[in-house]
């Protein structure tokens, strides 16, 4: 019987196969004897009960300059996919909200990675709510007065927006500015405000999660005068070693991550500290691990569902 593994995914033109998570979960099921069909969200469709992805079957090539091949484009029931990965990058903006609604009408009939319930259940900053005991002195708000008083408090603040990603619109503000907070609250509406963690310069810590348990680690150094960890800006991972207490907050996140239906998470440390982002959506960062350690976690994750 033919195993049809769909991915919701990026723009493959977009696609840096260098770092990219989503191929080398691709590469790996296609070893194991996966047809890949891969979909951008605007090419799914709900039809008369029916879950359509205009696809494009794709052949992976690994250590080739041109990294796919197309070898057809199908009209694809997905009902008929063995598993679906749902990859596409943040936002998590109205069409990325749509998508798991009809994702999540054939989630009893098909394995989906993450769950669509899940992925829109839990929103990457918010749901950190839950994990406060781990995390350094933090704020959601759009209330300028208690936005004025929190940063009185810690002095030097980061602040986040709630849907961003890849460090896109992150700022260190060493000094309370309303101006400048109410342009990104007009913008944002509720932002994600937190206690600098100076310790960020040496770099944080990504802990990979698959089926709650803790596979792997690394550490994404800033580069010099800048607090961004993310690799797509210009940071650079090296391997690391947690603490107990980041394998303690880890083991915890992970456990909490299973009851909420989430397979494959990664979340960040800096100085011992959750930082907030729960990765669900697209979590990244195991190319570089398998680079750095000669560890291929993608078998992991394959050989667990």
């Amino acid at each position: 019987m033919t195993k049809i593994l769909a991915i919701q995914g990026s723009d493959l033109t977009k696609v840096n196969i260098r770092t990219d998570t989503t191929i080398l979960l691709a590469a790996e099921a296609q070893k194991r004897g996966y047809k890949i069909y891969y979909f951008e969200p605007e090419n799914l469709s709900f039809l008369n009960g029916k879950v359509l992805a205009s696809c494009k079957h794709i052949k992976i090539n690994e250590n080739e300059k041109k990294f796919y091949s197309l070898l057809k484009t199908v009209t694809f029931n997905l009902e008929r996919s063995k598993v679906i990965l749902i990859r596409n990058d943040p936002p998590f903006d109205n069409r990325y909200l749509y998508t798991t609604f009809l994702l999540n009408h054939i989630s009893k009939k098909v394995k989906i990675i993450n769950h669509p319930f899940a992925v829109r259940n839990i929103s990457e900053k918010l749901f950190s709510i839950n994990l406060m005991r781990y995390m350094p002195p933090t704020l959601i708000s759009e209330n300028l007065s208690e936005i004025r008083s929190f940063c009185k408090r810690y002095k030097a603040i980061v602040v986040k927006p709630i849907n961003g990603f890849s460090g896109n619109n992150v700022i260190l503000l060493k000094t309370f500015n309303a101006s400048k907070i109410r342009k990104l609250l007009k913008i944002h509406n509720h932002l994600f405000f937190q206690k600098f963690l100076p310790g960020i310069s040496k770099g944080d810590k990504r802990v990979f999660i698959i089926k709650g348990k803790i596979v792997g680690a690394i550490s994404r150094v800033p580069k010099k005068g800048s607090i961004l960890s993310n690799m797509s800006k210009g940071a650079k991972a090296k391997l690391t070693k947690l603490t107990n207490k980041e394998v303690n907050a880890s083991r915890a996140i992970g456990k909490l991550l299973v009851k909420n239906n989430i397979y494959f998470a990664g979340v960040d440390f800096v100085q011992e500290k959750l930082i907030g982002d729960i990765n669900v959506t697209s979590p990244t960062g195991l190319t570089a691990y398998k680079d750095l350690s000669g560890l291929n976690l993608a078998k992991f994750f394959w050989d667990n569902i």
